[in-house]
Protein backbone atom coordinates (compact mmCIF):
# COMPACT_ATOMS: atom_id res chain seq x y z
CA UNK A 1 0.00 0.00 0.00
CA UNK A 2 1.55 2.97 -0.76
CA UNK A 3 -0.01 6.08 0.85
CA UNK A 4 1.97 9.72 1.97
CA UNK A 5 3.03 9.01 5.50
CA UNK A 6 0.87 6.65 6.21
CA UNK A 7 1.86 3.98 3.85
CA UNK A 8 4.05 5.80 1.62
CA UNK A 9 4.69 8.97 2.81
CA UNK A 10 5.54 10.49 -0.59
CA UNK A 11 6.76 6.96 -1.84
CA UNK A 12 9.10 7.61 -4.67
CA UNK A 13 11.42 6.08 -7.06
CA UNK A 14 14.33 4.92 -4.36
CA UNK A 15 16.52 6.37 -7.50
CA UNK A 16 15.55 9.52 -7.53
CA UNK A 17 15.93 10.30 -3.52
CA UNK A 18 18.51 11.78 -2.31
CA UNK A 19 20.66 9.71 0.18
CA UNK A 20 23.90 11.40 1.64
CA UNK A 21 23.63 10.15 5.89
CA UNK A 22 25.38 6.70 6.85
CA UNK A 23 22.38 5.37 8.44
CA UNK A 24 20.26 5.64 5.44
CA UNK A 25 23.13 4.06 2.94
CA UNK A 26 21.24 0.66 4.76
CA UNK A 27 18.72 -0.80 2.38
CA UNK A 28 17.01 -3.16 4.79
CA UNK A 29 17.11 -4.81 8.49
CA UNK A 30 15.62 -8.40 8.93
CA UNK A 31 12.81 -8.10 10.01
CA UNK A 32 12.97 -11.70 11.14
CA UNK A 33 15.75 -11.62 13.24
CA UNK A 34 14.93 -13.58 16.56
CA UNK A 35 15.69 -10.10 18.12
CA UNK A 36 12.99 -8.08 16.33
CA UNK A 37 10.14 -10.62 14.49
CA UNK A 38 8.47 -7.55 12.79
CA UNK A 39 5.34 -9.19 12.54
CA UNK A 40 4.82 -10.28 15.83
CA UNK A 41 2.36 -8.43 18.35
CA UNK A 42 2.28 -4.71 19.03
CA UNK A 43 1.53 -2.36 21.72
CA UNK A 44 0.52 0.91 19.43
CA UNK A 45 -1.94 2.93 19.60
CA UNK A 46 -4.23 1.66 16.73
CA UNK A 47 -3.43 -1.88 18.03
CA UNK A 48 -5.05 -0.71 21.32
CA UNK A 49 -8.30 0.77 19.46
CA UNK A 50 -8.35 -2.32 17.37
CA UNK A 51 -8.87 -4.70 20.77
CA UNK A 52 -11.19 -1.98 22.20
CA UNK A 53 -13.33 -2.35 18.86
CA UNK A 54 -12.91 -6.28 19.06
CA UNK A 55 -13.96 -6.86 22.84
CA UNK A 56 -16.87 -4.62 22.44
CA UNK A 57 -15.05 -1.72 24.55
CA UNK A 58 -15.47 1.08 21.53
CA UNK A 59 -17.35 1.96 19.05
CA UNK A 60 -16.44 4.19 15.76
CA UNK A 61 -19.19 6.63 14.32
CA UNK A 62 -19.84 6.92 10.60
CA UNK A 63 -20.29 10.87 9.86
CA UNK A 64 -22.27 11.62 6.42
CA UNK A 65 -20.76 14.10 4.11
CA UNK A 66 -17.99 11.67 2.70
CA UNK A 67 -16.22 11.70 5.82
CA UNK A 68 -17.51 8.30 7.44
CA UNK A 69 -15.29 7.12 10.01
CA UNK A 70 -12.40 9.73 9.75
CA UNK A 71 -13.91 11.99 12.83
CA UNK A 72 -14.20 8.90 15.03
CA UNK A 73 -10.62 7.74 14.07
CA UNK A 74 -9.42 11.40 14.93
CA UNK A 75 -10.96 11.37 17.83
CA UNK A 76 -10.25 7.52 19.23
CA UNK A 77 -6.71 8.44 18.47
CA UNK A 78 -6.50 11.67 20.31
CA UNK A 79 -5.57 13.30 17.02
CA UNK A 80 -6.62 17.24 16.21
CA UNK A 81 -7.79 18.58 13.35
CA UNK A 82 -5.39 21.23 13.61
CA UNK A 83 -2.59 19.13 12.63
CA UNK A 84 -4.12 18.72 9.05
CA UNK A 85 -2.21 18.97 6.33
CA UNK A 86 -2.56 18.60 2.45
CA UNK A 87 -0.03 16.60 -0.30
CA UNK A 88 -1.23 16.55 -3.43
CA UNK A 89 1.79 14.88 -5.67
CA UNK A 90 0.48 11.45 -7.26
CA UNK A 91 2.54 8.41 -5.27
CA UNK A 92 -0.70 6.23 -4.09
CA UNK A 93 -2.09 3.18 -4.59
CA UNK A 94 -5.40 5.68 -4.46
CA UNK A 95 -2.95 8.12 -6.81
CA UNK A 96 -6.13 8.17 -9.71
CA UNK A 97 -8.45 9.68 -6.88
CA UNK A 98 -5.58 12.63 -5.60
CA UNK A 99 -4.53 15.48 -7.75
CA UNK A 100 -4.25 19.08 -6.88
CA UNK A 101 -7.79 19.70 -6.33
CA UNK A 102 -8.44 16.69 -4.37
CA UNK A 103 -5.03 16.34 -2.29
CA UNK A 104 -4.49 14.14 0.41
CA UNK A 105 -5.27 14.92 4.15
CA UNK A 106 -2.85 14.07 6.68
CA UNK A 107 -3.40 13.85 10.75
CA UNK A 108 -0.96 13.27 12.85
CA UNK A 109 0.10 13.43 16.81
CA UNK A 110 3.16 12.50 18.54
CA UNK A 111 3.31 8.79 16.95
CA UNK A 112 0.69 8.09 14.74
CA UNK A 113 -0.80 9.48 11.73
CA UNK A 114 -3.90 8.94 9.62
CA UNK A 115 -4.49 9.78 5.78
CA UNK A 116 -7.79 10.83 4.03
CA UNK A 117 -8.70 10.50 0.55
CA UNK A 118 -11.96 12.05 -1.20
CA UNK A 119 -13.49 9.11 -2.07
CA UNK A 120 -11.05 6.21 -1.20
CA UNK A 121 -11.41 3.42 -0.14
CA UNK A 122 -10.03 3.15 2.90
CA UNK A 123 -8.14 5.07 5.70
CA UNK A 124 -4.42 4.48 5.79
CA UNK A 125 -2.81 4.71 9.32
CA UNK A 126 0.38 4.62 10.54
CA UNK A 127 1.27 3.93 14.08
CA UNK A 128 4.39 3.50 16.08
CA UNK A 129 5.13 0.94 18.59
CA UNK A 130 7.68 1.70 21.30
CA UNK A 131 9.80 -1.06 20.17
CA UNK A 132 9.23 -2.14 16.49
CA UNK A 133 8.25 1.33 15.00
CA UNK A 134 6.24 2.17 12.34
CA UNK A 135 3.18 -0.83 12.11
CA UNK A 136 0.94 0.26 9.29
CA UNK A 137 -2.94 -0.21 9.33
CA UNK A 138 -6.02 0.19 6.92
CA UNK A 139 -9.51 1.19 7.68
CA UNK A 140 -11.85 0.27 4.94
CA UNK A 141 -14.40 3.47 4.12
CA UNK A 142 -17.32 1.47 3.62
CA UNK A 143 -20.03 1.67 6.49
CA UNK A 144 -19.87 -1.45 8.36
CA UNK A 145 -21.30 -3.74 11.55
CA UNK A 146 -17.84 -4.67 12.43
CA UNK A 147 -15.15 -1.92 11.66
CA UNK A 148 -11.93 -3.61 11.55
CA UNK A 149 -8.15 -1.77 11.34
CA UNK A 150 -6.18 -4.31 9.40
CA UNK A 151 -2.34 -4.73 9.73
CA UNK A 152 -0.69 -4.06 6.31
CA UNK A 153 2.71 -5.11 6.31
CA UNK A 154 3.33 -4.74 2.87
CA UNK A 155 3.37 -1.13 3.06
CA UNK A 156 6.47 -2.02 3.69
CA UNK A 157 7.61 -2.59 0.28
CA UNK A 158 8.36 1.10 0.09
CA UNK A 159 8.20 1.78 3.74
CA UNK A 160 11.63 -0.07 4.49
CA UNK A 161 14.64 0.89 2.42
CA UNK A 162 17.49 3.40 2.52
CA UNK A 163 15.14 6.59 2.76
CA UNK A 164 13.71 4.96 6.34
CA UNK A 165 17.63 3.57 7.16
CA UNK A 166 16.90 -0.01 6.74
CA UNK A 167 13.96 -0.24 8.85
CA UNK A 168 9.74 0.06 8.77
CA UNK A 169 10.13 4.11 8.77
CA UNK A 170 7.41 6.90 8.15
CA UNK A 171 9.24 10.02 5.85
CA UNK A 172 8.56 13.05 4.16
CA UNK A 173 10.01 14.39 0.95
CA UNK A 174 9.82 17.04 -1.70
CA UNK A 175 9.18 16.48 -5.32
CA UNK A 176 11.76 19.25 -7.12
CA UNK A 177 10.82 20.94 -10.40
CA UNK A 178 12.33 18.93 -13.91
CA UNK A 179 15.85 19.50 -14.32
CA UNK A 180 16.67 20.06 -10.47
CA UNK A 181 18.85 17.35 -9.26
CA UNK A 182 17.48 14.54 -10.37
CA UNK A 183 17.29 12.12 -13.80
CA UNK A 184 16.65 13.99 -17.26
CA UNK A 185 12.85 13.94 -17.99
CA UNK A 186 11.85 12.54 -14.64
CA UNK A 187 12.68 15.26 -12.07
CA UNK A 188 13.12 14.20 -8.26
CA UNK A 189 12.38 14.00 -5.07
CA UNK A 190 13.99 14.36 -2.00
CA UNK A 191 13.60 13.28 1.84
CA UNK A 192 13.34 16.55 3.97
CA UNK A 193 13.38 17.02 7.81
CA UNK A 194 14.71 20.22 9.96
CA UNK A 195 18.07 20.13 7.65
CA UNK A 196 17.04 20.51 4.70
CA UNK A 197 16.68 23.99 2.80
CA UNK A 198 13.48 25.96 3.05
CA UNK A 199 13.78 26.64 -0.91
CA UNK A 200 13.87 22.63 -1.18
CA UNK A 201 11.18 21.84 0.68
CA UNK A 202 7.29 20.66 0.51
CA UNK A 203 7.28 20.20 -3.56
CA UNK A 204 4.04 18.69 -3.86
CA UNK A 205 2.58 19.90 -0.83
CA UNK A 206 -0.09 22.72 0.04
CA UNK A 207 1.37 25.27 2.55
CA UNK A 208 -0.27 28.04 4.71
CA UNK A 209 1.04 30.40 6.74
CA UNK A 210 3.37 33.08 6.51
CA UNK A 211 7.53 33.41 5.94
CA UNK A 212 8.32 36.56 4.71
CA UNK A 213 10.69 36.88 1.91
CA UNK A 214 11.92 32.92 1.99
CA UNK A 215 10.94 30.86 -0.52
CA UNK A 216 9.63 27.27 -0.45
CA UNK A 217 8.41 24.66 -3.13
CA UNK A 218 4.79 24.72 -2.24
CA UNK A 219 1.70 25.35 -3.63
CA UNK A 220 2.70 24.28 -7.07
CA UNK A 221 0.60 21.98 -9.28
CA UNK A 222 3.08 22.02 -12.10
CA UNK A 223 4.91 19.35 -9.28
CA UNK A 224 2.16 16.97 -8.85
CA UNK A 225 4.18 13.88 -10.73
CA UNK A 226 7.16 13.35 -8.93
CA UNK A 227 8.07 11.54 -12.38
CA UNK A 228 7.11 14.03 -14.83
CA UNK A 229 6.96 17.64 -12.56
CA UNK A 230 7.37 20.68 -14.03
CA UNK A 231 9.04 24.24 -13.51
CA UNK A 232 8.83 25.58 -9.99
CA UNK A 233 6.15 28.53 -10.39
CA UNK A 234 6.13 31.14 -7.28
CA UNK A 235 4.18 33.53 -8.05
CA UNK A 236 0.96 32.67 -5.84
CA UNK A 237 2.43 30.20 -4.21
CA UNK A 238 4.05 32.17 -1.36
CA UNK A 239 2.44 33.14 1.94
CA UNK A 240 -0.46 31.61 1.07
CA UNK A 241 -3.44 32.06 3.82
CA UNK A 242 -6.11 30.59 2.30
CA UNK A 243 -6.60 27.70 -0.20
CA UNK A 244 -10.04 28.25 -1.34
CA UNK A 245 -8.38 29.70 -4.90
CA UNK A 246 -6.45 25.98 -5.28
CA UNK A 247 -9.39 23.35 -4.26
CA UNK A 248 -12.88 23.15 -2.74
CA UNK A 249 -11.28 23.00 0.98
CA UNK A 250 -15.18 22.58 2.47
CA UNK A 251 -14.29 18.91 1.76
CA UNK A 252 -11.81 18.70 4.62
CA UNK A 253 -11.96 18.72 8.20
CA UNK A 254 -9.84 22.02 8.27
CA UNK A 255 -9.31 24.58 5.59
CA UNK A 256 -5.27 24.60 5.83
CA UNK A 257 -2.45 22.84 5.69
CA UNK A 258 -0.28 24.64 8.36
CA UNK A 259 3.45 25.36 7.83
CA UNK A 260 4.11 24.85 11.21
CA UNK A 261 2.64 21.63 11.16
CA UNK A 262 4.17 20.28 8.17
CA UNK A 263 8.09 21.41 10.03
CA UNK A 264 6.59 19.57 13.00
CA UNK A 265 6.26 16.19 11.27
CA UNK A 266 9.47 16.75 8.91
CA UNK A 267 11.06 16.94 12.60
CA UNK A 268 9.54 14.24 14.21
CA UNK A 269 10.02 11.86 11.19
CA UNK A 270 13.41 11.48 11.07
CA UNK A 271 13.72 11.25 15.16
CA UNK A 272 10.94 8.45 15.06
CA UNK A 273 13.13 6.42 12.36
CA UNK A 274 16.35 6.90 14.38
CA UNK A 275 15.15 5.97 17.38
CA UNK A 276 13.80 2.78 15.74
CA UNK A 277 17.08 2.09 13.96
CA UNK A 278 19.37 2.56 16.60
CA UNK A 279 17.59 0.18 18.94
CA UNK A 280 16.70 -2.41 16.21
CA UNK A 281 21.22 -2.50 15.86
CA UNK A 282 21.47 -2.70 19.64
CA UNK A 283 18.81 -5.90 19.95
CA UNK A 284 20.18 -7.19 16.90
CA UNK A 285 24.11 -6.48 18.33
CA UNK A 286 23.33 -7.63 21.93
CA UNK A 287 21.58 -11.00 20.99
CA UNK A 288 24.62 -11.85 18.27
CA UNK A 289 27.57 -11.45 21.37
CA UNK A 290 24.66 -12.69 23.77
CA UNK A 291 24.16 -9.86 25.81
CA UNK A 292 28.22 -8.59 25.56
CA UNK A 293 29.49 -6.26 22.90
CA UNK A 294 32.92 -6.48 21.40
CA UNK A 295 34.52 -3.00 21.22
CA UNK A 296 33.82 -2.26 17.35
CA UNK A 297 30.36 -3.26 17.68
CA UNK A 298 30.17 -0.90 21.14
CA UNK A 299 31.72 2.07 18.90
CA UNK A 300 29.31 1.65 15.69
CA UNK A 301 26.46 1.76 18.24
CA UNK A 302 27.74 4.60 19.97
CA UNK A 303 28.46 6.23 16.43
CA UNK A 304 24.65 5.94 15.56
CA UNK A 305 23.96 7.39 18.93
CA UNK A 306 25.97 10.32 18.11
CA UNK A 307 24.23 10.98 15.28
CA UNK A 308 20.92 10.84 16.86
CA UNK A 309 21.73 13.32 20.06
CA UNK A 310 22.98 15.56 17.60
CA UNK A 311 19.28 15.80 15.67
CA UNK A 312 17.31 15.70 19.06
CA UNK A 313 19.68 19.06 20.01
CA UNK A 314 18.85 20.16 16.61
CA UNK A 315 22.60 20.57 16.12
CA UNK A 316 22.26 20.52 12.21
CA UNK A 317 19.14 22.53 12.29
CA UNK A 318 18.88 24.91 9.00
CA UNK A 319 18.12 27.84 10.60
CA UNK A 320 14.87 30.41 10.11
CA UNK A 321 16.34 33.11 7.02
CA UNK A 322 12.37 34.84 7.99
CA UNK A 323 10.15 34.46 10.72
CA UNK A 324 7.24 31.63 10.45
CA UNK A 325 3.70 31.76 11.07
CA UNK A 326 0.87 29.02 10.55
CA UNK A 327 -3.12 29.83 9.94
CA UNK A 328 -4.62 27.34 12.30
CA UNK A 329 -4.24 26.30 16.10
CA UNK A 330 -1.82 24.28 15.35
CA UNK A 331 1.00 26.16 16.95
CA UNK A 332 -1.39 26.89 19.88
CA UNK A 333 -2.49 23.09 20.78
CA UNK A 334 0.64 20.95 19.93
CA UNK A 335 2.27 23.19 23.02
CA UNK A 336 -0.45 22.10 25.23
CA UNK A 337 0.07 18.70 24.87
CA UNK A 338 3.07 18.04 26.97
CA UNK A 339 4.45 18.64 30.11
CA UNK A 340 5.66 22.11 31.62
CA UNK A 341 8.36 23.10 34.63
CA UNK A 342 8.31 25.22 37.14
CA UNK A 343 8.67 28.32 35.11
CA UNK A 344 5.87 27.22 32.59
CA UNK A 345 8.36 25.87 29.83
CA UNK A 346 7.83 23.28 27.67
CA UNK A 347 10.70 21.49 25.09
CA UNK A 348 7.25 21.90 22.57
CA UNK A 349 7.19 25.57 22.63
CA UNK A 350 7.75 26.95 19.27
CA UNK A 351 10.52 29.89 18.68
CA UNK A 352 9.32 30.11 14.67
CA UNK A 353 11.75 33.42 14.80
CA UNK A 354 15.38 31.76 13.81
CA UNK A 355 14.05 27.99 14.15
CA UNK A 356 11.33 25.88 14.91
CA UNK A 357 11.50 25.10 18.83
CA UNK A 358 11.65 27.40 21.64
CA UNK A 359 13.94 24.91 23.19
CA UNK A 360 16.98 23.07 21.63
CA UNK A 361 16.05 19.28 22.68
CA UNK A 362 13.43 16.55 21.10
CA UNK A 363 10.05 16.61 22.43
CA UNK A 364 10.01 13.07 21.57
CA UNK A 365 12.69 12.72 24.46
CA UNK A 366 9.28 11.46 26.28
CA UNK A 367 8.01 9.19 23.91
CA UNK A 368 7.22 5.58 23.97
CA UNK A 369 9.79 5.11 21.54
CA UNK A 370 12.62 6.50 23.58
CA UNK A 371 11.87 5.11 26.46
CA UNK A 372 11.68 1.45 24.48
CA UNK A 373 14.80 1.89 23.45
CA UNK A 374 17.71 -1.05 24.59
CA UNK A 375 18.55 0.17 28.30
CA UNK A 376 22.58 0.50 27.08
CA UNK A 377 21.09 3.16 24.30
CA UNK A 378 18.99 5.23 26.43
CA UNK A 379 22.11 5.22 29.48
CA UNK A 380 24.54 6.44 26.58
CA UNK A 381 21.84 9.13 25.29
CA UNK A 382 21.34 10.47 28.94
CA UNK A 383 25.18 10.31 28.94
CA UNK A 384 26.29 12.76 26.37
CA UNK A 385 22.96 14.71 26.35
CA UNK A 386 24.18 15.57 29.97
CA UNK A 387 27.57 16.33 28.77
CA UNK A 388 26.32 18.88 25.92
CA UNK A 389 24.04 20.50 28.74
CA UNK A 390 26.02 20.62 31.48
CA UNK A 391 29.09 22.05 29.22
CA UNK A 392 31.31 19.06 29.88
CA UNK A 393 31.16 18.65 25.59
CA UNK A 394 32.93 21.76 24.48
CA UNK A 395 33.02 19.94 20.43
CA UNK A 396 31.95 22.24 17.44
CA UNK A 397 29.23 20.08 17.11
CA UNK A 398 27.35 21.89 19.53
CA UNK A 399 28.99 25.06 19.48
CA UNK A 400 25.45 26.82 18.50
CA UNK A 401 23.81 26.08 21.85
CA UNK A 402 23.74 28.94 23.89
CA UNK A 403 24.98 28.29 27.38
CA UNK A 404 20.93 30.01 28.80
CA UNK A 405 19.30 27.50 26.16
CA UNK A 406 21.91 24.65 27.75
CA UNK A 407 20.91 25.76 30.86
CA UNK A 408 16.88 26.13 30.20
CA UNK A 409 16.39 23.03 28.77
CA UNK A 410 18.36 21.01 31.26
CA UNK A 411 15.91 22.47 34.16
CA UNK A 412 13.08 21.34 31.48
CA UNK A 413 14.03 18.03 31.99
CA UNK A 414 15.02 17.74 35.28
CA UNK A 415 11.49 18.14 36.20
CA UNK A 416 9.49 16.43 33.59
CA UNK A 417 11.40 13.86 32.49
CA UNK A 418 10.91 10.51 35.05
CA UNK A 419 13.19 8.26 35.43
CA UNK A 420 16.53 10.14 34.88
CA UNK A 421 19.75 8.86 35.57
CA UNK A 422 20.43 9.82 39.51
CA UNK A 423 23.71 12.36 38.16
CA UNK A 424 20.84 14.27 36.03
CA UNK A 425 18.53 14.71 39.05
CA UNK A 426 21.44 15.34 41.81
CA UNK A 427 22.03 18.74 43.73
CA UNK A 428 24.48 20.68 42.03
Amino acid sequence: MRVPFVCGLATLALGALALAERLEDTFYVPLDDPAIQYAGSVSDRVAKVEAQLEGGRAKLDYAPNGRGYLPAVLKRLDINIDSQVLVFSRTSIQNQRISPGTPRAIYFNDDTAVGYVQNGEVLELSAIDSKQGAVFYSLDTEKSDRPEFARRDDCLRCHQGAPTMGIPGILVSSVHPAGAGGGEGHGSAFVTDGRTAFAERWGGWYVTGTHGSAVHLGNNPQLADPLMPGGALKEGTQNVTSLAGFFDTSRYLAPTSDIVALMTLEHQTRMTNLMTRIGWDARIALREGKGVLDAPTRDRINGEIEEMVGYMLFADEEPLKQPVAGVSTFTKSFATRGPRDAKGRSLRDFDLQKRLFRYPLSYLVYSAAFDGMPEMVRSRVYERLYDVLTGKDKSQTFAGISPEDREAVLEIVRETKPKLPDYWVATR
